[in-house]
């Protein structure tokens, strides 16, 4: 059941966030496309602050792929009839599409459709040439995907680091990193992966440093999931060797799609472990021989998700038409609020009900704010309990480490010896399993997950409102 807010106490808060956030009126189209195209929002009186999770779509995206769909036969584009031939061209349209909105040229980046961000990653991690003697160089900020691909090049030898995040503000240290890239022992396969923005804390990581670890040898795989979403990236400028995103969280529909963004000159080096229809040429059964396609169609397993495809393209001319700056300043303005807001929150003995994690400005910061809830005495309040709470008030929020371990650890203060420690415990290693709840038991004390609250394309002032109102009746009912 919703709480309803005191209107007058909104409509002055909101007042007064627009004198402090004046280019906040620059983003007021925003407004109108929530009233037009989320009205659903509103009408069920729901705050969405999950966009790190998921984007929404926008109803006239759904319409306009409706009547897409309504109007054309299409067919499965793997040959020359006039309904593959259609759907080909629509597929080859929203690649082209996916190039300029990144703002890549064709004849260095190629587009390869996956079903999502994690599926991009594990494409690289499965073909990339690990071997005795390569390095895979991580942060510990990563999402599991990109956590994942050292169990390819454990299995090949090579060798497997991170790079420390430092407290309180949870980036990596300049001097860490520059050391880090420059170990390099010279092999050619050496691959550095890293998030352009953190999935955990909203930090966002130097763009620069793709070519500080180029120059110094290193291919860079760069995770754009979290960061494309509300930022500009310009492939002209910035260009990693591989980029993974999920087109679900930049506009909402459709799910099931991603790519991997990658330069063709890098596609060469990478060896599929196996084929599969669309990936070849020819293969034979009595010959014992197949020959890989070249470009994209090596990538691409199977059929497409076809009819989806076109959906990507009408994606990112919805994001065009609201413009990324529109788009990234509103998101400034409201993340801003909440990390002045939120710490304001007290018990009665001074106490703040909220710890932040990462930067306490939106320098470098994307619009994602993590957090604990403590009591009066210090005691963490169980991020379940408060995702269970905001469910209640029809807030959808997220709890957990967000599929990012290494920035969980370090922000909950979960050290290697008590990781090591739960991991060898007898019954667990006689059971050969762990789950979370066993997690919870073994760092009993310490919380396992945060809260996470982020914006998006259609936020509005009233949805983070709400969240710090629910937040005070934390306090104000003790």
């Amino acid at each position: 059941m919703t709480v309803q807010l005191d209107e007058t106490a909104f409509d002055q808060a909101e007042a007064d966030f627009r004198d402090t956030h004046p280019e906040y009126a620059t983003t007021d189209a925003c407004d109108e496309l929530r009233a037009r195209d989320f009205a659903r929002l509103d009408a069920a009186e729901h705050a969405y602050l999950d966009y790190t999770g998921g984007g929404l779509y926008a109803e006239s995206q759904i319409q306009r792929h409706h009547d897409l769909l309504n109007h054309h036969v299409f067919g499965n584009p793997h040959s020359h009839n006039p309904t593959s031939s259609l759907m080909t061209e629509m597929c080859e349209r929203a690649r082209k599409r996916v190039l300029d909105f990144f703002r890549a040229s064709p004849t260095e980046y190629a587009v390869i459709f996956t079903s999502n961000a994690s599926h991009a990653l594990k494409l690289v991690g499965e073909s990339y040439p690990f071997c005795q003697g390569s390095h895979y160089l991580m942060t510990f900020d990563n999402h599991n995907s990109v956590n994942g691909i050292r169990e390819y090049a454990r299995a090949r030898g090579a060798e497997i680091s991170y790079i420390p995040l430092g407290l309180p503000n949870m980036r990596t240290p300049k001097a860490e990193f520059r050391r880090c890239i420059q170990e390099r022992k010279g092999g050619k396969n050496d691959l550095f992966a890293y998030p352009a923005q953190s999935n955990f804390s909203g930090v966002q990581h130097p763009l620069e440093w793709i070519g500080e670890a180029q120059r110094e040898g290193w291919d860079v795989l760069l995770d754009g999931a979290a960061f494309v979403p509300t930022n500009t990236l310009d492939l002209s400028v910035h260009q990693p060797d591989f980029l993974s995103l999920s087109f679900y969280k930049m506009f909402g529909y459709p799910t099931g799609i991603g790519a991997l963004v990658a330069k063709r000159s890098k596609l060469a080096k990478l060896h599929r472990p196996w084929f599969s229809g669309g990936t070849i040429t020819v293969a034979s059964v009595q010959g014992d021989r197949f020959y890989m396609a070249e470009g994209e169609a090596a990538f691409e397993d199977g059929t497409l998700n076809y009819l989806n495809i076109p959906a990507v393209e009408i994606g990112l001319d919805y994001l065009d038409s609201v413009g990324m700056d529109t788009i990234h300043e509103r998101c400034c303005c409201l993340t801003d609020w909440l990390l002045h807001e939120i710490p304001k929150i007290r018990w009665k003995n001074g106490r703040p009900l909220a710890r932040i994690y990462g930067p306490c400005t939106t320098d470098h910061r994307g619009g994602t704010v993590t957090m604990n809830f403590y009591g009066p005495n210090g005691e963490v309040i169980d991020h379940l309990r408060v995702e269970k709470e905001a469910a209640r008030d029809n807030i959808s929020l997220r709890t957990g480490c967000f599929c990012n371990p290494g920035g969980g650890e370090v922000a909950l203060d979960i050290s290697k010896n008590e990781l090591v420690g739960c991991f060898t415990q007898p019954h667990i290693v006689e059971a050969g399993s762990f789950t979370h709840e066993d997690f919870r038991m073994c760092v009993d004390g310490k919380s396992t997950g945060a809260v996470r609250v982020s914006v998006g394309l259609a936020s509005t002032f009233r949805d983070v409102y709400r969240f710090v109102q629910f937040a005070r009746r934390f306090v104000e009912n003790e």
